[in-house]
């Protein structure tokens, strides 16, 4: 199998397929991170992805999930989408779900046909970014579309039947928004039903706009007190049917539940992690591993 540079996916895809049809992120401007700072963003051509998917077929028989990476690869045309997950049921006839991260801007690039298509093919389960529901915070964080983009898209996506899960960040509206920030992504969390929500913590990556702002003093992170109340009150307030799928070794406190069956049981997890965390360690800004 190829890859090229770092490959990133969700925790929650350890044994998945993963097949690479892109090099990179297209967009690659995010004020906080740096996961794809030293790649220039390319586009695996057709002959090397069937390469791999004739490797796959001979290692792996009986693949149902499939990841296409890198960061955005949804980013890719519809047409070239639908060709790559045809190839994929050719080789690998038993796939069910043709995965792989996606940005709001990655769906705004696409027709409601070409999305109902894809679903059609087996294109779900989406990895999107959102990452705030407060448009100011959006607008900071330079991800490329704006809280009325993400609206739209996200119910476009469910209109063509494609699932998603919605990720986000806790502390990324900075010292004293945590509660307001926990309401907005509740909010539209609400409003746009995801498969499931997966949030990670906001960290300072050095060589980032982020980290200059806080040098300068500019953005001032949250405490982990504060991300402690933020994480409780999105729980708290969202209502939909949908998988909480915290466990990412940036959060603090990590862990996954079933919305809103276990709700309480979540809300009293985090209370007694506030309660057994030293007072120092509340009213700090502790060091994270990754984005």
């Amino acid at each position: 199998m190829n890859y090229t540079g770092p490959v990133y996916r969700p925790p929650y895809e350890a044994n998945t397929l993963l097949l690479q049809v892109t090099v990179g992120c297209a967009h690659n401007k995010c004020t906080f991170c740096t996961m794809y700072r030293d790649v220039k963003f390319s586009i695996d051509k057709m002959d090397q992805i069937e390469k791999d998917l004739q490797e796959a077929k001979q290692l792996y028989g009986n693949v149902k999930r499939i990841f296409l990476v890198n960061g955005d690869a949804f980013v890719l045309s519809a047409k070239r989408l639908k060709a790559i997950a045809e190839m994929i049921h050719r080789y690998l006839p038993q796939v069910e779900v043709i995965t792989m991260y996606a940005s709001i801007n990655n769906i705004i690039g696409k027709t409601d046909e070409e999305l109902v298509e894809l679903s059609k093919l087996g294109i779900g389960d989406l990895w999107v970014g959102v990452e705030t529901g407060l448009g100011d915070v959006l607008d900071y964080l330079n991800k490329g579309a704006s809280l009325a983009d993400a609206n739209k898209q996200l119910e476009r996506l469910n209109k063509a039947g494609i699932t998603f899960f919605y990720g986000f960040m806790f502390g990324a509206a900075g010292k004293g928004r945590g509660i307001e920030n926990a309401e907005a992504n509740a909010k539209l969390i609400n409003k746009v039903r995801p498969l499931g929500i997966v949030p990670t913590t906001l960290n300072v990556n050095e060589g980032t706009k982020l980290a200059k702002d806080v040098a300068e003093g500019v953005f001032e992170m949250a405490n982990e007190q504060e991300v402690f109340e933020e994480q409780k009150k999105t729980i708290e307030l969202v209502e939909v049917d949908t998988y909480y799928m915290g466990i990412h070794i940036i959060n603090s406190v990590s862990f996954d539940a079933e919305l809103p069956n276990e709700k309480q049981a979540a809300i009293d997890r985090l209370n007694d992690a506030i309660s057994n965390t030293d007072e120092a360690v509340l009213n700090s800004v502790p060091e994270r591993h990754t984005i």
